[in-house]
């Protein structure tokens, strides 16, 4: 069996953060979502993967090189356009060649893994498609499932204005070879793009059984910054306290903290859970919870809680910052003014003053 990872999407609903790099690589609790759902695969013995990669590429291929870091062998596969979901199965058509196969959305979320649900189809009651499902309070915003009485999907929809149900599809999705006639078959949507939701209605149309699973456990698509900040927290609750980096006498490091190698906080107050990363350096500030601190960032006399905080930032004489993802080398400082809560979505390379 083998994996198609999708990380080919410009993400235009994490803009700014996405005009300067991959969505996928956006941290949640301190490693790339896209690492997540590697490991995932890893877990369930699957060790070919084609990834399909677009724009953002070489930044992709520089995070992951060969895969070989998740005990995996990557193919990359280039798609020109986002043209769909089911247009990137046909361009891995030669790289999925005639083998069952999991496709995975590199900025889906799901806790627990996939393990469980490989497995069961590999060996239990054979169906050409088994796709996994999570309720949703807005599923107007998804690809819409169908079910009859027996959890056999009788009925898909893309992003439908009256949804049948609160089923929503979760991103991940197990095919036989039988798909590829089904997106041979389907013409692009009004959006212009081969949806697999058409792809998966074909089968079913043409007596292919399609099969379902309701995930239990906790699945997010983190294709937006509130949806990024859940999951960052939701992660956050699993952590470990590990200090691997330096705590000077006064401070306090409370809770589930993790600390990596060459970090440093002085005279400074952490809260759990929460990631600071390897050589971060947190200097009379408060880091409240649910906050991740990306590698070699600089945070002095600041507050900051309930956020992401990627790679070499610098928030100095800052209170307070709340909820917010802070792009890359992003630098916040004082100004004159009053105080206030502060809320931010800041691109790669930002400079913002700002009342404090």
């Amino acid at each position: 069996m083998k994996a198609l990872v999708l990380a080919g999407g410009s993400g235009t609903r994490m803009r700014p953060i996405t005009h300067t790099s991959a969505k996928q690589l956006v941290p949640v609790a301190g490693k790339p979502v896209l690492f997540y759902g590697l490991e995932a695969i890893a877990e369930a013995g699957i060790t070919d993967v084609g990834l399909i990669v677009g724009e953002t590429a070489a930044e992709i291929a520089e995070a992951i090189g060969d895969g070989s870091r998740f005990g995996l062998r990557l193919t990359y596969i280039r798609q020109e356009r986002p043209l769909g979901l089911a247009h990137a199965v046909a361009v891995a058509r030669d790289f999925l060649a005639d083998e069952d196969f999991v496709m995975y959305l590199g900025d889906n979320f799901l806790l627990g893994g996939i393990t469980e649900v490989v497995e069961d189809f590999r060996t239990g009651a054979r169906h050409d498609a088994r796709i996994l499902l999570s309720r949703s309070a807005d599923p107007t915003a998804f690809g819409v499932a169908e079910l009859d009485g027996d959890g056999r999907v009788i009925g898909l929809e893309e992003k439908p204005r009256h949804p049948k149900s609160d089923l929503v599809l979760a991103g991940i999705y197990l095919f036989t070879p039988a798909v590829h006639e089904a997106v041979a078959s389907i013409r692009p949507s009004g959006r212009g793009e081969l949806e697999i939701t058409d792809a998966l209605q074909w089968l079913i149309d043409h007596g292919r059984s399609v099969h379902s699973s309701v995930i239990s456990g906790y699945w997010k698509d983190t294709g937006n910054v509130p949806d990024m900040l859940e999951a960052n927290r939701s992660v956050l609750e699993t952590v470990d306290a590990v200090q691997e980096g330096y705590v000077d006498g006064a401070s306090t490091v409370t809770g589930r903290v993790r600390i990596g190698a060459g970090a440093k906080i002085v005279a400074s107050h952490v809260v759990g859970p929460a990631v600071i990363g390897p050589g971060t350096e947190v200097i009379g500030s408060s880091i409240g919870p649910y906050t991740s601190v990306s590698e070699d960032c600089r945070i002095e006399d600041s507050e900051i809680s309930g956020s992401i905080v990627l790679r070499g930032c610098v928030l100095t004489g800052v209170a307070r910052i709340e909820e917010s993802l802070i792009g890359r080398d992003a630098e916040v400082r004082r100004s004159r003014g009053v105080p206030t809560v502060h809320r931010l979505v800041l691109g790669d390379n930002s400079r913002v003053q700002i009342a404090s």
